[in-house]
């Protein structure tokens, strides 16, 4: 538990770790651009002056100055406006139309109307009723410049989910290799003793024919078999069969009856049609099995089962109900994670083995449907046709 908190600390200091880096980040950035914008905005007012030296001009001004820092200007857009609000002259516009000219001078003008909304104008006196208004707009590397960290956070993030996404299917594929290796050393383990069983069995059968309990331990030594098979095909593609549903659903509710106490009744509501479905029966029985002795468990050993069995066409619907203590809806997902159980003793692995089982040998889906506190819980299995 402790090692589970170290590492939970950790993720946490590394997340607040790239949040500071973000903001850093885009906290220079805004800076950068604000002073480059100041810039800009004195230049326009440098360019916006020698506009009014060229206005003003008589035959002793020297304009080859003037005629410089106008013609310097070739990154930022902008629109001289005279005083009658007319385009007299206009520079490094990102035109869309090219053809007419009534066209293009209607585009200018929007494009003035939305710099001096903005408010990026300067503007120019030239006489007691004369002036100029010089529209100008953010340059395009200026603009890019303010676009870049976003993009490169953008790629930073892509870049981080698919590095999480590795990373999480490593550790599943490692986990899986871990259930797979456990099944079957298990398997493997359980072979030895069954055989053995089977053998004095056989030579209690005779010596004592008639004797009314060798069958009962025939039937758990058989059990024993089921489950040694159980654990084998984990890691393997299970071969699948027509079944009926309704067949497998009542095999465990036998199983689980006789089982159990008679404080849980079990009920079951199977359609009077069979629903045949390709399935690995001895998994799928023991998916099932895992939910009722879970719903056991929550009740502790007195309540009510519910099995509801539907055929949807395309699908078929599984729906195990209990009248336990319910789940929390902020575990509803965490419940198949391997280690989560509420037992005092227990591994937590029924609910991940029966959600493997579902949703990879058989490409159907497991989840709690709904719960309640104190009222009990109903998981769902959709198996498709």
């Amino acid at each position: 538990m402790q090692l589970t908190d170290r590492i939970r600390q950790i993720k946490v200091v590394l997340v607040c770790a790239a949040v500071l880096i973000c903001a850093s980040s885009l906290l220079w950035s805004h800076f950068l651009v604000k002073d480059l914008s100041v810039e800009e905005r004195n230049n326009m007012k440098v360019w916006a002056e020698a506009m009014r030296t060229l206005n003003n001009a008589d035959e002793n001004t020297d304009l080859n100055l003037v005629l410089q820092v106008i013609n310097g200007n070739n990154t930022i857009p902008v629109v001289v406006l005279s005083y009658d609000g007319s385009v007299q002259t206009y520079r490094n516009l990102p035109l869309r139309h090219t053809g007419s000219a009534d066209d293009t001078m209607a585009e200018v003008m929007r494009m003035a109307k939305t710099m001096k909304a903005a408010g990026n104008v300067i503007r120019i006196d030239l006489s007691e009723r004369e002036f100029m208004e010089i529209c100008y707009d953010e340059s395009l590397m200026l603009k890019r410049l303010a676009r870049y960290p976003y993009i490169q956070l953008g790629i930073v993030l892509v870049f981080a989910v698919v590095a999480v996404f590795a990373l999480l299917s490593s550790k599943r594929a490692e986990q899986n290799k871990v259930w797979v290796g456990l099944s079957k050393e298990t398997a493997h383990q359980l072979g030895t003793p069954i055989s053995s069983l089977m053998a004095w069995t056989a030579v209690l059968h005779e010596q004592y024919p008639d004797d009314e309990l060798l069958p009962e331990m025939d039937k758990d030594v058989q059990r024993l078999q089921m489950i040694a098979e159980r654990f084998s095909k984990i890691g393997s593609a299970p071969e699948s069969a027509p079944e009926n549903l309704n067949d497998v659903i009542s095999h465990v509710c036998d199983y689980i009856g006789r089982r159990t106490s008679n404080r849980v009744n079990i009920i079951t509501r199977l359609p009077e049609q069979p629903i045949m479905v390709n399935m690995c029966a001895p998994l799928f029985e023991w998916v099932v099995e895992n939910l009722c002795k879970n719903a056991i468990d929550a009740m502790n050993g007195q309540g009510s089962i519910s099995i509801v069995a539907m055929d949807e066409g395309k699908s078929v619907i599984v729906e195990v109900s209990d009248t336990g203590k319910g789940i929390p809806r902020s575990h509803f997902g965490s419940v198949f994670q391997p280690g989560y159980t509420t037992k005092k003793r227990g591994w937590g692995l029924g609910l991940s083995l029966a959600k493997r089982i579902v949703e990879e040998y058989h490409h159907g889906r497991i989840f709690v449907k709904n719960s309640e506190l104190g009222k009990g819980t109903t998981f769902r299995i959709e198996l498709k046709r």
